[in-house]
């Protein structure tokens, strides 16, 4: 474990200097319960008076490059993106991420010397499981994003290459299409087929970070939600990420589910089944961190 979970926490922002670039808003992976939530709670936010969605960069891994790609198009309100996770789940595929896998990546883990090992050992797997054809997952992110192309705004989609382990950060003029960048950072290995771009194959940015929060390094003022609170072994986790920007004087704000949240998403986080109650839960939850967001996103003297 690196670090603690700061679960069902609003962390406050410390005592950074708040020097950098601006805002960024850090959205991490959490499956579809994740997707639900994290629109939950911007809604809230926003419905307070806290707009996140005018973040100077925003970093989507997972389930997180979903919502980002959704919130930078410039086509959905909070409003109407939370709306977006009522009702019925039409044309998602329900799987589960099983005790099986789990423990194949915990083997991973253990015969890993480094962070980069480990990545490379988990994409092997994603190439050799037998999945739905890529093509045919595509299609479920395209039908998800309400616009195929790039927003104005900077939005940077994280991924894993299959084969070497690398972090990419997929953005505007990287060489990939948004769909496709989004469509491997929800590459779930094992579960989902790893996913083409430009001749390579990519795999859940997860395997490297929940949020990939360090993506946001330079920025004075970030808020990152994250679904997914546990570090393990060669990836740290959410509130070691958050407090290493803060050591590097950023204002920041880490919100993870409730306990009643938790209790919502489940056992199986890719259930599109939950997706709706887990929005409605981060709506419930939003209350509890308007004050500490208008404060680390207003800035000092605000």
């Amino acid at each position: 474990m690196d670090g603690g979970s700061g679960e069902g926490s609003g962390e406050g922002s410390g005592e950074g200097s708040g020097e950098g670039k601006g805002t960024a808003l850090v959205l991490g992976g959490g499956g579809l319960t994740g997707v639900g939530w994290e629109a939950g709670i911007l809604y809230g936010l926003a419905r307070a008076g806290v707009d996140l969605t005018c973040a100077d960069l925003v970093v989507g891994t997972s389930a997180g490059s979903v919502v980002g790609a959704q919130l930078t198009s410039g086509l959905l309100t909070p409003q109407e993106l939370y709306e977006r996770q009522l009702g019925d789940p039409g044309g998602e595929i329900p799987v589960k991420l099983g005790a099986s896998l789990i423990g194949r990546y915990a083997v991973a883990m253990v015969r890993s010397r480094d962070a980069k090992a480990y990545r490379r050992r988990v994409g092997a797997l994603a190439l050799a499981a037998d999945t739905e054809p890529e093509e045919e997952r595509r299609k479920v992110l395209e039908s998800r994003l309400v616009s195929h192309d790039w927003p104005e705004r900077r939005l940077v989609v994280a991924a894993v290459d299959a084969t070497t382990g690398e972090l990419a950060a997929f953005e505007r003029g990287s060489g990939a299409g948004l769909v496709d960048a989004v469509a491997a950072s929800c590459a779930v290995p094992g579960v989902w087929p790893p996913v083409t771009v430009g001749g390579r194959r990519f795999i859940d940015g997860g395997i490297r970070s929940a949020t990939n929060a360090d993506l946001a390094s330079g920025y004075a003022r970030v808020v990152i939600l994250a679904p997914v609170t546990m570090g393990a072994g060669l990836i740290p986790s959410p509130a070691a990420q958050a407090a290493r920007l803060r050591e590097a004087g950023a204002q920041v704000l880490l919100i993870t589910p409730s306990p009643q949240a938790r209790k919502v998403f489940g056992r199986n986080v890719l259930d599109p089944a939950r997706r709706d109650p887990a929005a409605r839960a981060g709506l419930e939850q939003s209350a509890e961190h308007v004050a500490q967001a208008r404060e680390v996103w207003a800035g000092p003297g605000a």
